[in-house]
């Protein structure tokens, strides 16, 4: 728990404390026990056997709440009841990252706070009448206003535990987050409206569990998705593992690369899925070295300027390694520009301001930037404020402010620990290739 912010502890008691006052009332009202705890056992057994091991390997993280069942007990339930059924599944979820009883407790209220919203949206909207009657299409409509508040409550508590305990900028942490839980929602929330009508149907509960079949194959087949783009990141891994193992000087420097540019990323205001493909982008901007004479890479002392050439060939080579991996979209554009440079003077195009990518704008200063401050085997690292000064110095003719301006506020705000990264023979340190400013840079880097 002390790893926890401290607005994030008080943000995830009040919205506990919350969940419990929204569930209270089940206690003293006329509660449909049997109802509500058939649910609660189904939507935790659903919870656990997501989890579980899918042909062998574990289901992503995302398909760990299924939402069907939750919504079918909006559509059947009284709100406080509504808000029970997510309690159990929750608390006994399995989770990776600690705390984990603070993470249970947070998701069990956050469903708990979205289920009895929820419900009391489908109540005012008459839709326990129009569910007892079967009555189509009139249920939709009430159904609907449902999922609307089930997705608008977990935006906005989704959002707030973004900007207190992630830190996200408040600017940001909402955006797009309602967009990419409503498809979902509304999907489970069809199934969930199938199921309580089968429900309040002659045919009783035992019909509606079938609601679950074809909602438990998507789940399968979105398994596989993610199965697939896992396998995708783990050859990603292995690349950036050959270039480290190929250019030992400069290990661990593509996936600090990649940090620095999701930093600079969320600080712009970046969508989740821009700023993990600009990730990637980071961690693979140097890939092309894998076609780069070892020799080259080596080297001790300066580069002649046929070797240069040689290696400033690294960004074709690495964009027509990666041209193949769709999912990496506007990422293959950096790794083939990140060495452009404002003021036209960059390779391999010479491409000047805004024509050169924005993902490689920013991929530029967060490789330059790591390049300054790491500790090599033929200098130590630069404090983190030498190293943006000079960035500072060369935004406008090498480096595009925005993206400066971006990264020193986002280290003002999380700070930065650099890491030694490259061995020292016998403790020595070898003369090697330039001066370790940034106007140097291009040249070091693409070593």
């Amino acid at each position: 728990m002390r790893s926890i912010a401290p607005w994030a502890r008080a943000y995830i008691l009040c919205v506990a404390l919350g969940a419990a006052a929204c569930a209270a009332p089940a206690l003293s009202a006329r509660t449909p026990w049997a109802a509500v705890g058939l649910l609660a056992v189904l939507y935790a057994g659903c919870e656990q056997v997501s989890r579980c091991r899918v042909i062998g390997r574990r289901a992503p993280s995302g398909l760990g709440t299924f939402f069907p069942v939750l919504l079918a007990a909006v559509f059947l339930l009284p709100p406080a009841g509504a808000a029970l059924v997510a309690v159990p599944g929750a608390l006994l979820a399995r989770v990776e990252r600690r705390p984990r009883w603070v993470r249970r407790i947070w998701r069990a209220a956050q469903l708990a706070l979205a289920a009895w919203a929820s419900a009391r949206m489908y109540a005012a909207c008459g839709g326990p009448d129009t569910v007892a009657a079967a009555d189509f299409p009139y249920a939709l409509a009430p159904a609907a206003a449902a999922v609307l508040a089930f997705s608008g409550v977990l935006t906005v508590l989704d959002g707030g535990i973004l900007a207190t305990a992630e830190r996200v900028p408040v600017r940001a942490a909402w955006r797009g987050l309602f967009l990419r839980s409503f498809a979902p929602v509304a999907v489970h929330g069809l199934a969930g409206l199938m199921m309580a009508v089968l429900w309040r149907s002659p045919y009783g509960p035992l019909a509606a569990l079938l609601v679950l079949l074809p909602m438990g194959v998507s789940c399968w087949v979105f398994a596989q998705y993610h199965r697939e783009r896992a396998a995708h990141q783990a050859t990603i891994r292995a690349l950036v593992q050959a270039v480290d193992i190929k250019d030992r000087y400069t290990r661990g420097h593509s996936e600090r690369v990649g940090r620095a540019s999701v930093m600079i990323a969320r600080e712009l205001g970046m969508t989740d899925e821009r700023v993990e493909s600009l990730r990637f982008a980071g961690i693979l901007h140097d890939v092309g070295k894998l076609g780069v004479p070892t020799r080259l890479l080596r080297k001790d002392g300066p580069l002649t300027p046929e070797e240069r050439r040689v290696i400033e060939l690294h960004p074709e080579y690495g964009h027509e390694m990666v041209r193949g991996i769709g999912f990496l979209g506007e990422a293959r554009a950096a790794i083939l520009h990140h060495h452009e440079r404002i003021d036209g003077s960059g390779y391999p195009y010479g491409l000047v301001g805004r024509q050169i990518p924005e993902f490689a704008r920013v991929v530029a200063v967060a490789d330059a930037f790591d390049a300054m401050t790491s500790t090599r085997s033929y200098r130590r690292g630069r404090p983190v404020d030498a190293a943006l000064a000079e960035l500072s110095r060369c935004a406008g003719v090498q480096f595009d402010p925005v993206m400066v301006s971006a990264l020193r506020r986002a280290l003002e705000r999380y700070g930065w620990n650099p890491e030694v990264t490259a061995d020292v023979a016998g403790g020595v340190p070898s003369p090697r290739r330039g001066a370790s400013g940034v106007s140097a840079a291009p040249g070091s880097a693409a070593r």
